[in-house]
């Protein structure tokens, strides 16, 4: 599978089950299974409270990377990708 990022959170999809999932229970290829299930966006939100929701988890990609990044790099890092996401791409 081509890795692809969550539309929603930037999350990398490599897994056939870390896809979301559309109504129909079908596999959907543009956001994870944290944040689309059943069809709908599991949390009502803004970009800025994705961005706080997913820097608790940067212990947990630091361990899998070269460089580890702290709080305040992802976090501008975040509010410079997350704009070019299918959720917060202002149109």
């Amino acid at each position: 599978m081509e890795t692809t990022f969550c539309q929603s959170c930037g999350m990398p999809l490599q897994k056939n089950e870390e896809l979301g999932t559309n109504r129909d229970g079908s596999r959907n290829k543009e956001y994870c299974c944290y944040c689309y299930k059943d069809g709908a966006f599991t949390m009502d939100c803004t970009m800025e409270q994705m961005i706080d929701h997913c820097v608790q988890f940067i212990d947990e990609f630091n361990k899998d990377m070269d460089i580890h990044y702290t709080k305040e790099e992802t976090i501008a890092n975040m509010r410079l990708f997350f704009p070019t996401l299918k959720r917060w791409a202002v149109l």
